[in-house]
């Protein structure tokens, strides 16, 4: 009875909202702008399922979305970063960044188009 009743009450506002918003259209909601077009992840990772942790590389390749850019920004929850480095042919050069604990700024090494 208590199903019931619940799913008879959240029909309700919607019955009566899509019945005087007919002729409105919907609300234009602008998502994050697009700074990098992801092109391609490679992972490398080990767990440890005793400590419950996982250990591993990753490689991400990007192009600028739109504009030049000499920065990254990537979701990296509650990760502990050893290093951040870019890989041209056969050199590796270490890259600056910033981590709060839940989003890694990375400094590129040049402006790219």
């Amino acid at each position: 009875m208590k199903c019931y009743l619940l799913l008879w009450l959240a029909a309700i506002p919607f019955v009566s909202s899509s019945q005087s918003n007919t002729n409105t259209l919907p609300v234009y909601k602008n998502g994050d702008p697009k700074i990098n077009a992801l092109v391609h992840t490679k992972l490398d990772v080990r767990f440890d399922y005793d400590k419950q942790w996982l250990y591993g590389k990753e490689w991400v390749t990007l192009h600028p979305y739109v504009k030049q850019t000499d920065s990254v920004t990537l979701d990296a929850k509650g990760m502990d970063i050893k290093e951040i480095s870019i890989i041209k042919g056969n050199s590796k050069s270490e890259l600056q960044y910033k981590y709060d604990g839940m989003q890694l700024r990375i400094r590129l090494d040049k402006m790219y188009k």
